[in-house]
Order: C-alpha cells, then structure tokens, then sequence
C-alpha cells in the first residue's frame, strides 16, 4: 500500500521520534539517568502484592493487560520481517525507536491515568488517548477520530496479524492446518472476552509471565551457545544502519529503509506513541499518575529492548539468515529455524508455543481496546448499546479465522496503514500536553529524590 508508505516515510518516522526527543529532553533523559527510579518503582515491586478497588485494575494487571497485546508477533515474527525488509541497520533503529519511546510510553500512561474517569452504569475507571485527547486538549472531534482508527487497527494489527502468525508457526511446527487453527483460537478468544476486562486481566496476568520466561530463556540459550558471534552481529547492525549497501556487500537495503522497518516494527512491538497500551493502563488505579508512568518505561523495555534484541541476535548469530535471497525464510518461520538450529526440535516447539501465547494474548488486549474505543464513541454516561458489543465481537472473531488464511504481506501493509492512522492524533495530543505531563513526572521524581525520601 503506497498510502501506507507516504505516511510513515518520512512524516510518521520523524513525528514519533520527535515526540520521544521531546519527553527525553524534557525530562533530562529520564529513563537513562534515572533508570534506578523507575527499575525500583517496577520491577523492584513485582513481589508486591498489587491492590486494587472495585473500580480499576492494579498497576500490575494494568501492566499484563498492556504486555498481553504489545509483546505479540511483532516481537518474534515482526523483527524477522524488518531483518528481511531493512536489513540488520532496522534493528539499531529499533533500539533508538525504543529509548525515545520509553518517554512518549511514559507521557501515554501518566496522562491515561491523569485524565482517567469513572464511568458508564459500572463505574469503572476508564481513560486512554481519547479521553487526554478531550478533556486535557478540548478537542473531542480528534478523540473520535482516534477511537475511528482505532477500531479498525484492532481487527488488523490487534488480530488479523497474530491470527496469521499462530496459524503459519503451527503449520510449520506440527503441520496443522491453518483454518481450523483460526476457529479454534476465535472460540477461545471469544469465551475470554465475554468475561469483561476482569477475565482479560487474569488471563493476561497467567500468560505474560509464561511466555516472557519461555521465550527469553529458549533465546538466551541460542546467544550462549553462539556468544563469540556476538560481537560481530552487534557490529553488523551498527554498520548497516549507517551505510546498509555497504555492510551488507551490495544486498540492497537503504538507510531510508532500515530507518521505515525499524521504526515500524519497534512501534509495533510496543505501542509506544499509538497510544492503545495507554488504555489498559486508564484503568489502572494508582496513588500518582507518573507512577504508572514507570510501568510504560519498563514496558518498552520489555517488549522492545529485551525480546525483540534476543530475536535479532538469535537469528544473526545462528546463520540462518540469508539477506536478499528471493524465496528465503522470513517471519515467525525464520525465528524459529535460529531457534531450531541450537535447541532442535525444541527449538522450534519452543517458538511456535511462545507465538501462540504472545498472539493469543495480543488478541486478548486488542479486544478491549476496540471495545472501549466502541464504548466511548456511543457516549459515556449511557449503556453501551449491546447489539454494537454484539456487531463487534462477531467482526472481531471473524477476523481470527480470517487472518489464518490470510497472507501475512499483505496484513502487514494493512497493520502500518491503521497504525499510522490511529498515532497521528495520538502523537499530537502528546506534544501539546507535553508541558502537563513533564511536570507531573518533575513533581514526582522530585518527592522520591528528595533526601528526606
């Protein structure tokens, strides 16, 4: 889809770094030079049991809710597709993607859970873009608008997308068949959603850790037993980013395109600057906005600087990998041939189970994204009409059987197209409410900092 391309290249790249630039500047770089904070705030309370009232989630469901749907495919498939489109330079720009994204992330959730409200006959906490986008911005035209991008995102990137890479990866591990693979996963899907936000949550809280210590182990395994190609690989993604054509003997990538790919697919695989995370972590109920903050840093982190960088690394230094062969392994099927090439048939088991709970999971988030956005564009201080939850839901199930059939290329042309979409309103509200949430973050960092603290 050129319009896809148009959009992304240069207009889109240079907005969501932009606004990443901003908040790391702004905030003096935060997630680098107070990197103990925010590890403290996170991960340092992991073992803490998280509270929550009848109106909201804990900060920690919030978190699993938000990971259930940004560490999906791209983590695993779509890193192999951006080494397959840009080449190894699309992984550094994965990285720069991810450390300015840790800041737009942050300014997503402390503004998700400043503007957040409860609402509806529920009274469930609920914020997210389209309610900073209004109340904090004044601008509920843009926030409908967001909410119209969203929805349809949902059914591509949020569904058709991880639908297609279960139904490849088990087809290629075991030989199933691909459409009874999408039925079945629509009839899973479909008895967690009916359970509300509450059953995605627990599911969501069940799986992240399973597949996170699954997947991250099956590829620390892989880079320990190739560790001296390590250093070459790092130095291959560094010199394609800066001069592809040459790093890479004439295979012919571009800056431009390691740039686009690695952009893309970083955004992909967190979500920072499209603004949907931000939802689930709306409903999050916490004693600080900027405290939520922390968790879409450590999110980012995660999804992108973690996982993904164990997927580039095991597929570089596995020698599976073979750029600009027409015909060659790309996807989910060349993850798992880096994974099978150290562990065997473990190996690709190993991916093909990590895919199905990362995709799985993804399928779970997006469906309460697509139904709050349904929620908030039927209006809030009225029941959500059933028959539209009902017209919803079936379309969404539906696009899990449909997205096994599907090509993956062209899903993926699809997935950029909504995405871009759905950020741009996002990403202006960010800039503007810019100044709003830096000195909440200020404020915040200055109690925990202060030596009294």
């Amino acid at each position: 889809m050129r319009t896809a391309d148009f959009l992304w290249n240069p207009w889109l790249l240079s907005l969501f770094l932009m606004t990443g630039l901003v908040y790391s500047i702004g905030s003096g770089f935060f997630q680098l030079f107070s990197w103990r904070l925010w590890w403290r705030s996170t991960a340092g309370s992991l073992l803490k049991k998280g509270r929550r009232g009848d109106g909201g989630l804990s900060p920690l469901q919030a978190l699993a809710t938000a990971l259930a749907s940004t560490m999906g495919t791209g983590s695993i498939a779509g890193v192999a597709a951006a080494l397959t489109l840009g080449g190894p330079g699309a992984v550094f720009w994965m990285w720069v993607s991810a450390l300015l994204g840790m800041m737009t992330s942050c300014g997503e959730k402390l503004l998700a859970v400043k503007y957040q409200r409860p609402s509806g006959p529920d009274g469930k906490l609920r914020g997210g873009p389209m309610y900073y986008i209004r109340d904090g911005l004044g601008f509920p035209l843009l926030a409908s608008l967001f909410c119209l991008a969203c929805i349809p995102a949902t059914l591509a990137g949020g569904n058709l997308i991880q639908s297609s890479s279960i139904a490849s990866s088990l087809e290629s591990a075991f030989g199933l068949p691909r459409l009874p693979v999408g039925l079945i996963t629509a009839l899973l899907a479909g008895l967690v959603m009916v359970g509300g936000l509450g059953r995605i949550a627990a599911v969501s809280s069940a799986l992240v850790p399973a597949m996170a210590l699954l997947y991250l182990g099956s590829g620390g395994l892989v880079l320990l037993y190739n560790w001296e190609k390590i250093p070459s690989a790092l130095a291959l993604i560094v010199s394609c980013a800066l001069s592809p054509s040459a790093a890479a003997g004439g295979a012919g990538w571009t800056v431009s395109a390691a740039l686009r790919y690695g952009v893309a697919r970083g955004v992909f695989t967190n979500e920072a600057g499209l603004g949907t995370s931000a939802i689930a972590h709306g409903a999050a109920q916490t004693d600080h906005p900027a405290r939520q903050g922390m968790w879409g840093i450590f999110e980012v982190f995660l999804s992108t600087v973690l996982v993904c960088t164990v997927t580039a690394l095991a597929i570089l230094v596995s020698g599976v990998w073979t750029p600009a062969v027409p015909g060659a392994l790309t996807g989910a099927p060349l993850t798992a041939a880096a994974f099978r090439s150290v562990l065997g048939p473990f190996g690709q088991a190993a991916v093909a189970l990590s895919l199905l709970l990362f995709a799985f999971s993804s399928i779970l988030g997006w469906s309460y994204y697509g139904e709050q956005c349904l929620f908030f564009l039927s209006g809030s201080k009225r029941r959500q009409p059933e028959n539209f939850v009902a017209i919803y839901r079936l379309a969404f199930l539906s696009s899990t059987v449909l997205g096994a059939v599907w090509s993956p290329q062209i899903i993926w042309q699809l997935v950029d197209l909504c995405n871009a979409l759905m950020a741009l309103p996002n990403l202006l509200a960010l800039l503007f409410l810019a100044p709003q949430a830096l000195s909440l973050l200020s404020l915040w960092k200055n109690k925990y900092t202060s030596p009294k603290s």
